[in-house]
């Protein structure tokens, strides 16, 4: 095996399609709102991306069968909009293979004439969010001035850290090609996989695409987990309250 395989399913010619990518990360956002929209929109897989800078399994299947994780490229075609849509099983486990994977992507966003390029992920501030909030880094700041348009905020030093992985490499790897592109990040708590900030997320993308996707299979995945938030947080209020009623004990 090479060091990245790019399976190229089948060939189609797309009219400078927006790119965007949702692997794996923070709260699973990226992903759920990038495979949202492929089942939604009924995307063509047109590339499979296999590389040993992913994790060393397979996956296991119908009937016993294996396949190997792999990376994935949908395209979808429309009178006014083309996409390209990134997902993948996981991101990749070396330093190495961030750099090289993200220049495959962005190889393949050239061969294909991108215009723009949108990543999606999320950002963990460690507690429960009420109150949804969606952050935004670009490499031009003419997205900038769009995406404000949308309610996406940008602030100073936000995310702390920067962005970690394709997300924020394919914005600065991306600028060295004069490929504009932006990532749009949903506030989490980063303990679990998302659907709400998800749903948010997928809100400001498609104000900003244009586009009109039924949101219904997400808004109830968000439903089921508010409830299993809601059950945690009592959780954790019981738990405080006992600790507090031993540590009056002890005094």
């Amino acid at each position: 095996m090479k060091e990245i395989e790019v399976h190229e399913l089948k060939e189609v010619k797309l009219r400078s399609p927006v790119m965007i990518e949702g692997l794996p990360g923070v709260g699973n956002v990226g992903k759920l709102v990038a495979e949202h929209l492929v089942r939604e929109l009924n995307a063509e897989k047109i590339i499979d991306i296999y590389s040993y800078h992913l994790p060393p399994q397979v996956f296991v299947e119908k009937n016993g069968l294996v396949r190997l994780v792999r990376n994935e490229i949908y395209a979808w075609r429309s009178d006014g909009l083309d996409l390209l849509i990134l997902v993948g099983d996981y991101q990749s486990v070396t330093n190495e293979g961030h750099y090289k994977l993200a220049e495959t992507f962005l190889d393949i966003a050239e061969k294909y004439g991108v215009s723009k390029l949108f990543t999606l992920g999320g950002y963990g501030v460690g507690h429960f969010v009420d109150k949804q909030r969606v952050i935004g880094a670009a490499n031009d700041e003419s997205l900038i001035e769009e995406l404000k348009k949308y309610g996406v905020e940008f602030r100073e030093e936000e995310p702390g850290g920067g962005i970690i992985g394709a997300a924020g490499l394919l914005l600065g790897l991306g600028k060295m090609r004069g490929i504009k592109a932006a990532c749009i990040m949903g506030v989490t708590s980063g303990y679990l996989v998302d659907p709400k900030s998800a749903q948010a997320v997928l809100k400001v993308l498609c104000d900003a695409l244009g586009l009109q996707v039924d949101m219904r299979a997400l808004e109830e995945r968000a439903r089921e987990m508010e409830r299993v938030i809601e059950r945690l947080k009592e959780i954790e209020r019981a738990q405080s309250a006992e600790l507090s009623e031993e540590l009056e004990y002890i005094r």
